[in-house]
């Protein structure tokens, strides 16, 4: 990548002023058009949201979307439309034992409406904030309970492949433990046996770091520092740790740079987290430091390797060992292009590490590593600045979709390829969409000078 080192977020103003205009328009587009009774939106096709019956972990990208858009706009309407919503629709999300997503679906809706209702954004009675802290207290619970212990006594929270699966993705999810320990919850098991919702976040955390992440130590022929692997598979007999694997990414050994991505912001936010804590608190789980250095490890080497194998201007290819991608040469020194006939981008990709650069760069930056976090959060505003422009950012009036060109399943072959087109390009996705809010919102915070925005301010 080339860090655009004299870039501001004053340089982007005028484009985050643009950009909330579009994503409104986005939401009422989709809000008229969409029809709900398909289930949840979660990819475009021909620039019109349609679902994919796999799980419904993108609903709560949909109401969470109107809820950002109050919160960058102060506009009533949304916040009312995202409200509802999460009552009337999000609650089968709260117990749902069958997933490991409950940090995007709960975290994007009830997360944010008691964010906002707590930093007084909005006003509600007081049943209200009691309800999304049953929400969040469940919400926690039911997903630290879905856990595969590992056979050096740790474990992890199981993708919905079963219990011998750990994704990296999960790594962002395990914020609905953090808010549910805040909220002072537990698991309680077998025989009231209680687990600390802490515990299990810092426990996943490791195997996260440990089986998903690579440093370079001579862990496989295919060890390079910051590349991550999408699936860890586990005997579920003994706990061992068997050998990577690939569900949306080309193959085990290459890497899959939207799982890269929930990495890098997974880590980043995490370290923001455990700052906030009581160091007491963590001192049963292996203390402050030891937790901090793990994560921190895992969040520079990702976040390294993403600047070192993504293109000039920040953006992605979906997977840095596609097939076919020696065909576009020395990618790496050159803008990415999402026309091209070979192998295409994800701009999703982006939208998440982009958070997650600006994250680690900000954590570094507040914790005397200036020079090394001025790095990251260039290259996390070189990448915000692509992607807030054409041809990543969808100008089109009827377009549903708020950030082209994003990849879902490219094994699989979900992602549509336009007539006139080799490879899948021109489509949104709805975490793409989100997540470009989301990075969005971060950085008009820091314009308006409102709080430092995290998903736990508030609690």
């Amino acid at each position: 990548m080339d860090i655009q080192k004299d870039l501001s977020i004053e340089h982007l103003d005028q484009l985050l002023d643009n950009f909330w205009q579009l994503s409104g328009q986005k939401i009422n587009l989709i809000r008229e058009e969409y029809d709900t009774t398909q289930g949840s939106p979660v990819f475009t096709v021909e620039g019109k949201y349609t679902t994919r019956g796999w799980t419904e972990w993108t609903q709560g990208f949909q109401f969470g979307s109107e809820i950002i858009q109050f919160d960058a706009t102060d506009n009533s309407e949304y916040l009312e439309k995202g409200r509802k919503a999460t009552v009337e629709k999000m609650a089968p999300h709260i117990t749902h034992i069958g997933v490991h997503d409950h940090g995007f679906n709960n975290v994007s809706t009830y997360g944010a409406l008691r964010r906002l209702l707590t930093n007084n954004r909005f006003e509600a009675e007081s049943w209200e904030k009691e309800f999304y802290d049953l929400a969040l207290k469940s919400t926690g619970a039911v997903q630290a309970a879905r856990w595969t212990n590992t056979a050096e006594g740790g474990g992890f929270i199981y993708s919905f492949n079963g219990p011998h699966s750990l994704f990296v993705d999960t790594i962002r999810t395990i914020r609905a433990l953090a808010l549910s320990h805040q909220l002072g919850h537990s698991l309680y098991a077998e025989h009231d046996a209680k687990v600390s919702l802490l515990g299990r976040l810092i426990e996943h955390a490791r195997s996260t770091a440990k089986y998903s992440v690579y440093y370079g130590e001579g862990r496989d022929a295919y060890d390079i520092r910051g590349r991550t692997t999408h699936e860890a598979v586990f005997n579920t007999n003994d706990g061992q740790f068997r050998c990577p694997n690939s569900q949306q990414g080309y193959s085990p050994f290459s890497t899959w740079t939207r799982g890269l991505a929930w990495a890098m912001c997974g880590f980043a936010e995490q370290l923001e987290f455990i700052d906030s804590l009581d160091k007491e608190e963590l001192a049963p789980f292996g203390g402050y430091e030891d937790i901090r250095e793990m994560m921190l490890k895992a969040a520079r080497a990702t976040c390294d390797f993403y600047i070192e194998y993504t293109s000039s201007d920040g953006i992605p290819y979906w997977d840095t060992g596609a097939p076919n991608l020696h065909q576009l040469g020395n990618y790496q020194d050159k803008e990415a292009d999402p026309y091209n006939k070979y192998e295409p981008v994800d701009s999703s990709a982006a939208a998440i590490a982009g958070q997650g650069l600006l994250r680690l760069g900000h954590y570094l930056k507040s914790n005397g590593e200036n020079e090394t976090g001025e790095r990251y959060w260039q290259a996390g505003l070189t990448v915000t600045q692509t992607l807030l422009d054409e041809p990543y950012l969808s100008t089109d009036e009827d377009h549903q979709g708020l950030l082209l060109h994003s990849v879902y399943h490219r094994p699989n072959g979900w992602d549509h390829i336009p007539d006139g087109q080799q490879i899948p390009c021109g489509e949104s996705s709805m975490w793409g969409d989100y997540h470009m809010r989301e990075l969005a919102l971060y950085l008009t915070h820091l314009l308006k000078d409102l709080p430092y925005y995290t998903f736990f301010s508030g609690t």
